[in-house]
């Protein structure tokens, strides 16, 4: 195989035909069962029962994607933007290449905290993000970002209303039930864990106000978060839809 089938091969963007190559489904199926193999390792009564076969597996899938990440090293080159070892260089800091690295170093990292119990449990979740990687083969990722760019301003506003609203409910249940439960409302960092819950409509019930006053304020704010948690919701649906027609009008034309 050639430096440029290679590159057809790897490279979603570069092919004419409709979906994945046989590679890229390769690929996105070593994924998927790394994903897999990683969440099962969090079993400790399956580590036990094999100690050693998580250690094999996942050896098995670093080296398999240390090759995927070398050979799309090799063939970017058919991409202008990435020729010569210059080029190469920046491909190594775009994104996906980012995204590429990070799949492999956690399993290198791991033998320099073996006796980290909690850098352990960081680094299985760590392999976790090799899911992202699912984003360079999906369309639906380059919609999602495009829809998220185009209302960045509206995002940002709907953010800063809830970050006030956030704001001034835990002020007014500071004021009205601070005397009363100190412990829970007893300053305004401990009223916001309330507030995020309630505006959130989580609502834990582990932190709850006992005045009357308290309670009224209680009512307004969880009202106020429908508002709230509706609003990004609408923006992204709408921005969502306008990319797919987009999309869709392109691909007509």
């Amino acid at each position: 195989m050639n430096k440029a089938t290679l590159y057809q091969q790897l490279a979603p963007e570069a092919r004419h035909e409709k979906g994945l190559s046989r590679l890229n489904q390769l690929i996105c199926l070593l994924i998927l069962l790394a994903s897999i193999t990683a969440i099962l390792e969090t079993e400790p009564m399956l580590r036990a029962m094999a100690p050693g076969l998580f250690k094999v597996l996942e050896a098995m899938f670093v080296c398999a994607f240390m090759i995927e990440y070398l050979l799309r090293l090799y063939s970017i080159g058919e991409d202008p933007r990435y020729r010569g070892f210059r080029g190469r260089l920046r491909y190594m800091f775009t994104f996906w290449a980012l995204v590429d690295l990070i799949a492999i170093l956690p399993f290198f990292l791991g033998f320099m905290t073996h006796n980290n119990a909690f850098l352990l449990r960081l680094l299985r979740l760590a392999r976790m993000l090799r899911l992202a990687r699912l984003g360079r083969f999906s369309q639906a990722w380059v919609s999602l970002a495009d829809a998220l760019k185009s209302r960045s301003h509206e995002l940002l506003l709907s953010a800063g209303v809830a970050g006030l609203l956030l704001l001034f409910s835990s002020c007014c249940l500071y004021v009205v039930e601070a005397a009363a439960q100190p412990e829970a409302f007893g300053s305004v960092p401990r009223a916001l864990w309330w507030s995020i819950a309630t505006l959130t409509t989580v609502g834990y019930g582990d932190v709850t106000p006992i005045t009357a006053l308290g309670k009224v304020f209680a009512g307004l704010t969880a009202v106020a978060g429908i508002g709230i948690i509706a609003m990004p919701t609408g923006i992204l649906a709408a921005a969502f839809s306008d990319a797919l027609q987009k999309k869709s009008s392109d691909a007509e034309k």
